[in-house]
């Protein structure tokens, strides 16, 4: 299969015959814009400079059986343009035209016993945006909430953390999902997508000690008792035995109630459990299909890297004079349970 592309300035269809040096497309998890960048080659003083502000619609995939088969990798706003020589060269830069203009925009409001649903959605109508949330965080209850001197982005990003979850925009849709579920907004599973050994050029492969920590511990202020109490986030054994012990994390944040600090502690004890292994692999022919989210099995490497399922965080899609490539950062998706324990302290002193 031939690698192909097609790119639209403003509606306008843009021909380039034998003038695209590289193509960079990056294609991120969360609030993190997308971005692209093309180099062109103007030896021939035949290219214009395109207007800062443009939009540009992108299409990546291949000719196949004579045919053209392309994947819509949504568009961009264009940023900079840079033009340089001799040989004279056109760069062109772009960030995703969702993460643009009112989403930015810095703002004051106070939600009060609401749910994340009314939050989400009230966002997205303000921004002219569909929202979509996962049917697992919509009924979350939000006590109280603060945005202050912050954009929807920045708030939503923040919110998105306590949850666990991933606040972006695609195709005019807030999206507030899961992390590291594999599931769509709807709550569908995501398919699966296998890459063998054979399929990849480079790869790279970390784990981390995850015995640095057992669990994670928030504290919350029970005013009626007038005490402060904790919960505990602690991995399950082969067993079903709690594994203690020195490796527990403590939050530093005393919160306002006991479903505020599970939740917390639950959140954080999930960003651990999938930062415990990070895989990188480079598709020797690239894969327009893959998007942040996707569920990752691969084999013919090493059986702990076989073994594990994976969630695919970020993706850089090149096409050159040598092809076209797809990079993956992927890390764990992790299944492990987990069992929650509490306890009363009369001590109001410090965390460590």
């Amino acid at each position: 299969m031939t690698p192909d592309y097609q790119l639209t300035v403003d509606g306008k269809n843009i021909r380039l015959n034998g003038q695209l040096i590289s193509l960079i497309l990056t294609d991120n998890r969360g609030f993190e814009a997308d971005t692209i960048e093309i180099q062109l080659d103007d030896s021939a003083d035949l290219l214009d400079i395109p207007r800062k502000g443009a939009k540009m619609q992108v299409k990546l995939g291949y000719v196949h059986n004579g045919k053209s088969e392309l994947t819509d990798k949504g568009s961009y706003t264009i940023d900079e343009v840079e033009h340089t020589g001799a040989p004279d060269t056109l760069t062109i830069r772009g960030k995703s035209a969702d993460m643009r203009g009112s989403l930015l925009k810095t703002r004051e409001q106070s939600f009060h016993q609401v749910t994340l649903d009314s939050i989400v959605q009230t966002i997205a109508q303000r921004n002219n945006l569909a929202a979509k949330i996962s049917p697992t965080l919509s009924a979350e209850q939000i006590e109280h909430i603060d945005q202050t001197n912050e954009s929807d982005a920045q708030f939503l990003t923040r919110l998105a953390e306590q949850l666990d979850a991933i606040a972006t925009v695609k195709n005019d849709n807030l999206m507030f999902i899961a992390a590291g579920q594999a599931v769509s907004a709807s709550g569908q599973p995501l398919p699966k997508i296998h890459i063998t050994r054979q399929s990849g050029d480079q790869h790279r492969f970390s784990i981390a000690d995850r015995q640095a920590y057992a669990g994670v511990t928030a504290y919350w202020q029970n005013e009626r008792a007038s005490r402060r109490e904790s919960i505990t986030v602690e991995r399950s054994g082969n067993n079903g035995e709690l594994t203690g012990g020195d490796g527990i994390k403590t939050l530093r944040h005393i919160y306002a109630s006991r479903a505020t600090a599970t939740r917390a502690a639950k959140a954080m004890w999930e960003r651990i459990q999938r930062g415990i292994a990070t895989f990188s692999l480079t598709l020797a022919e690239g894969n327009p299909e893959l998007f942040p989210e996707t569920p990752i099995t691969v084999s013919g490497f090493k059986p702990q890297i076989d073994n594990s399922n994976w969630i695919l965080v970020q993706v850089t899609h090149t096409l050159n004079s040598a092809g076209y490539t797809s990079s993956l950062e992927l890390e764990i998706k992790q299944d492990e349970q987990y069992q929650i324990s509490e306890q009363s302290s009369v001590s109001d002193g410090k965390i460590a």
